[in-house]
């Protein structure tokens, strides 16, 4: 039997029998679209990250207070450090000379009001060098003064959420606004930037690192961000940086130093291996699809077991019969593949117009691994109902009987 006369064949098949096809053929478009869409949201949340570091340069060193290399664990962001890190640890960090720029930074939440108006917001006190480092600006006014290095002056930058809950349309550059239990006047308004780095710019308040210390009651920094020249190899500032350490910590390594590069790689691994598990189970939905085609084509071999007996009557070996079957599998695969495809590309360019901020894209290899599973599935599934078929005595086919 040559492919075309197979094809015939199948496909009078499946015109008789079309509900059957159809919830067949539907089945394998689901498992094969869950796969690339899953797929499709961990590449987009990979792309993702990747963007927000790009956006911050290459060339960014993040010192957390803190010793964390013997558990291998991640950085201690709110961890207990045998000391402190200070503002002037930061300021010695900063003399090293390939650092360009430094911003240390105390993070906490406080209420920020005006008149009747209140929320509580993250608040970072930092330097100016926050914004050339973090790649950030504002919108109007200015940024912090250069005397934040040094005192705690009643100045704020709000975010641009933030400006609009408390101010509305009106004004706020030159306007008094209370942080904490401190009245502050806002110099400047930050530009509508999004999250980055995990961090709501919209809905934040920045004021001078001085003012924060007071307002928190506490000298310790959350984390020091320095930028480094351009050509300045990592590996040899990193230990510079921690020789100053070592030397302002009586002899204490006790400061935990990651790079941009080595941030942006724990993040990509992490996020590969979880799409990578979210398509292993999604293609679980394969194997169920496989699954309905083997008890269907059961059905469907004691149902067509007269045409069975025909055939073989008329000389169809049992490997053509076998074939039959096999060759009616793979195409309902196939069938449901193009359609799971369709589904998964019209679901992606439909999520990329609705959230144009995140970069949805299946990786390379999602829709071959589907597809290749969706028809090694219904392949082998579909083996055995196929060998029940070829295995019919012809004679009692015919008579209706099954042996």
């Amino acid at each position: 039997m040559n492919p075309g006369d197979q094809l015939r064949f199948n496909w009078q098949v499946f015109r008789g029998q079309w509900t059957r096809t159809l919830m067949l053929v539907v089945a394998v478009a689901i498992g094969v679209a869950a796969v690339i869409l899953l797929t499709s949201l961990g590449e987009g949340a990979r792309r993702y990250i990747s963007a927000e570091f790009a956006s911050l340069g290459n060339r960014l060193l993040i010192v957390f207070p803190g010793r964390n290399e013997t558990t291998g664990g991640a950085p201690p962001v709110y961890g207990v450090a045998p000391r402190d890190l200070t503002l002037e640890d930061a300021r010695a960090l900063a003399r090293v000379p390939a650092v360009r720029d430094m911003a240390p930074i105390i993070a906490g939440t406080t209420v920020v009001s005006r008149q009747r108006l209140s929320r509580e917001v993250l608040t970072i006190g930092t330097t100016p060098g926050f914004f050339s480092v973090r790649r950030i600006d504002v919108g109007r006014g200015r940024i912090l003064p250069e005397a934040s290095h040094q005192e705690a002056l009643a100045v704020c930058i709000l975010g641009a959420h933030l400006k609009k809950e408390l101010f509305g349309s009106e004004r706020a550059v030159g306007e008094w606004v209370r942080v904490g239990e401190r009245r502050v006047r806002v110099v400047g308004v930050l530009r509508d930037e999004g999250e980055s780095l995990g961090m709501d710019m919209n809905d934040m308040v920045i004021i001078p690192v001085r003012t924060a210390e007071q307002l928190f009651d506490s000298p310790k920094l959350f984390r020091v961000l320095l930028e480094l020249q351009e050509g300045a190899d990592t590996e040899t500032v990193t230990e510079r940086l921690r020789a100053v350490v070592r030397e302002r910590h009586e002899g204490e390594d006790d400061v935990t130093i990651v790079s941009q590069d080595s941030l942006l790689a724990a993040f990509d691994n992490i996020l590969t291996t979880v799409t990578l598990a979210i398509s292993a189970i999604a293609a679980i939905s394969l194997l169920v699809a496989g699954i309905l085609i083997m008890n269907i084509s059961l059905i469907s071999v004691s149902q067509r077991r007269r045409e069975i007996g025909l055939l073989k009557a008329v000389g169809a070996s049992r490997r053509q019969v076998r074939q039959l079957f096999l060759g009616e599998a793979f195409l309902l695969v196939a069938l449901g593949s193009v359609l799971g495809i369709a589904v998964a590309v019209a679901g992606v360019v439909l999520m990329r117009e609705l959230w144009p901020a995140f970069p949805l894209m299946p990786p390379w290899w999602a829709a071959p691994a589907a597809v290749i599973t969706a028809v090694l599935s219904g392949l082998v599934f579909s083996w055995l109902p196929a060998s029940r078929a070829a295995r019919l005595d012809p004679v009692l086919a015919l008579r209706g009987n099954i042996p």
